[in-house]
């Protein structure tokens, strides 16, 4: 009885892996900015803080405001890809600055 007993529980700790990782996280239903903070936690609750669809959110101030401050909530995915262009962006402004600086005659 032991002898089975343990035998089945090393194969459900061999299978348990195997499952989690083959088990990939949804993305939100909704634009995350447009979900309340329970809704977030909800949907975070058993994702990896690096997982492409955990939810992070960043204040970020209201220009011309001293106190309003606005909430910016996206998958890591897409904090992934708007950091890329933003990087991209600033480059081919600073190609296009440098460039121009060369040509005056």
């Amino acid at each position: 009885m032991a002898k089975s007993l343990t035998a089945l529980i090393a194969a459900a700790l061999m299978v348990a892996p195997a499952a989690l990782a083959a088990e990939e996280s949804a993305p939100p239903p909704k634009t995350p900015s447009a979900m309340t903070p329970t809704e977030i936690n909800a949907h975070n609750a058993g994702l990896a803080p690096n997982d492409p669809n955990f939810i992070k959110c960043r204040k970020t101030v209201e220009i011309g405001s001293l106190v309003k401050k606005n909430r910016v909530c996206r998958t890591n995915a897409k904090w992934k890809e708007v950091i890329a262009n933003s990087s991209q962006n600033a480059r081919d402004t600073a190609e296009a600055m440098t460039s121009k600086a060369g040509n005056s005659n």
